[in-house]
């Protein structure tokens, strides 16, 4: 029987908790346990293992991103809006590495909701890049184009990849400028 208080979201809350705290490697449903304060085995009326664990928390953290970065655009569009889109992700990736972590290293468990949450993050991608008029093909390339900046900005930061002294962001700015411009030429052609 589940302990009382104790629920799929709670779970999930403290599991992102001690990803955060310590990498998402040593999230073990032992270690969530006794975070919880509970037995092993209560975690199974909630989680089928620690596949079932990673792959929603997975998804949580694909919310999470999404709930985040679709704040930031609210309003903006364009630059302002890809812009804004991309601080927002940095800025969660840096205050929630061992969730973030979940998002690249268990992205292709199978999880209902994977898919639909997936979805979301494309679509948002795909409104603010509507106004370049790019084409269905051209937007996927930038989308893609995008996401593997970001993304690789973030896990070169959370590996300590960045020692010259020079500000990150500085270079992030940089770069999606330099982006930024390249697109507007391919819309104006």
């Amino acid at each position: 029987m589940a302990k009382m208080g104790l629920d799929r979201h709670t779970l999930l809350v403290a599991a992102a908790e001690l990803a955060d705290a310590s990498g998402l490697d040593s999230l073990t449903l032992a270690a969530l346990a006794q975070k919880l304060n509970v037995r092993s085995p209560s975690l199974y009326n909630h989680v089928n293992g620690l596949p079932d664990l990673r792959a929603a928390l997975t998804v949580y953290c694909l919310h999470l991103l999404v709930e985040k970065t679709r704040d930031a655009v609210i309003g903006k569009s364009g630059d302002d809006a890809i812009l804004s889109l991309c601080d927002a992700y940095l800025q969660f990736a840096r205050s929630r590495p061992g969730l973030y972590e979940a998002f690249y290293k268990v992205n292709t468990q199978e999880h209902e909701d994977l898919e639909a949450v997936k979805a979301e993050l494309l679509n948002l991608f795909l409104r603010i890049l509507e106004p370049y008029g790019l084409g269905e093909k051209e937007t996927l390339h930038a989308i893609r184009g995008l996401r593997s900046f970001l993304h690789g900005f973030a896990t070169l930061e959370q590996h300590g990849g960045f020692q010259m002294d020079l500000q990150v962001d500085e270079s992030v700015h940089y770069v999606l400028r330099t982006f930024l411009k390249g697109m507007h030429a391919e819309s104006a052609s």
